[in-house]
């Protein structure tokens, strides 16, 4: 299936880019922000695009430019460091799209998707450059402790019947792989349930994802670390996907804008059309907001 960027018009108008600007898209992924703010460049202006996943960079995703384009190997919570080796001072815009582009799901090779079979790793990066996995997590922790990473990082109202079969599978053989702890996951529910839209794994494996790669930690950072990087009248955008995200990005941004920092562009979140929508359903939870540092 090919990966459709989210608000992608939106996202990009909502920087007000000049041709000369120095513009950072945090999130590369697919290249879909990263044509569309190519296009607002010229030669005097500069792209850095940044991606963990060194899979993802691929100049030609980029199309026919004039800017001239960096595509750095790393964490977008190592912002500061990257713009330092790069000789930037301060960027004119941040763009950060904290979806999934549809490649990461193609296979079960990182342990992200329950409907690929696949070691449980749930890392960005390399899983040894990793404190634990996803594994680690399933298979050591106290089952308190993963009951409040369930429900914590995901909401997930069974998490503590979840954590107890977790912990009551785990004494019969290690878990290992997606499947086994979907398996799991299905075994530990009522089966109501079962019948829901929304696969009764969703949850726990986002759980997981978000405690293996300390997102909510790393993104706070991030929009600290990027909003000192802005120049005077620069715009920060940032694209979520469920509200845990959303409600770091909305308090982190009233802070700033609260510390007279600041403007809120968004008082509200953007979200997608009616149009976009309709051309793809899975973007109906993306949530767009701005704000933009005061000269």
């Amino acid at each position: 299936m090919q990966h459709t960027t989210v608000l992608l018009h939106e996202a990009v108008d909502g920087l007000e880019l000049d041709s000369s600007d120095i513009v950072v898209d945090a999130t590369f992924g697919s290249g879909g922000h990263a044509r569309e703010i190519a296009t607002h460049l010229g030669p005097d202006g500069l792209y850095i695009g940044i991606d963990a996943d060194a899979c993802a960079l691929q100049l030609e995703k980029v199309g026919e430019v004039q800017p001239r384009v960096e595509l750095v190997n790393d964490n977008f919570k190592n912002l500061t460091n990257i713009l330092s080796s790069l000789q930037v001072e301060k960027v004119d815009a941040i763009l950060a799209d904290l979806g999934w582009r549809m490649e990461q799901f193609a296979d079960g090779a990182k342990g992200f998707s329950f409907q690929h079979d696949g070691p449980l790793h749930m890392t960005f990066g390399n899983p040894e450059d990793y404190l634990f996995t996803a594994a680690d997590i399933v298979n050591e922790w106290e089952e308190e402790n993963i009951a409040d990473v369930l429900y914590g990082y995901a909401d997930e109202r069974f998490s503590r019947r979840i954590a107890k079969g977790i912990v009551e599978a785990r004494k019969q053989a290690p878990i290992e792989t997606t499947f086994q702890l979907v398996s799991i996951i299905e075994q530990s529910l009522p089966k109501v349930v079962l019948r829901k839209r929304l696969n009764p794994a969703t949850k726990t494996f986002q759980a997981l994802r978000i405690a293996v790669n300390d997102e909510l930690t790393v993104l706070q950072q991030f929009i600290a670390d990027g909003f000192t990087a802005l120049a005077p009248g620069g715009h920060m955008a940032i694209i979520t996907f469920h509200s845990i995200e959303d409600r770091v990005v909305k308090h982190s941004f009233r802070e700033l804008a609260q510390g007279e920092q600041g403007e809120l562009i968004t008082k509200k979140p953007i979200s997608p059309s009616e149009e976009e929508l309709k051309a793809n359903p899975r973007a109906r939870s993306a949530k767009l907001r701005i704000i933009k540092k005061y000269p």
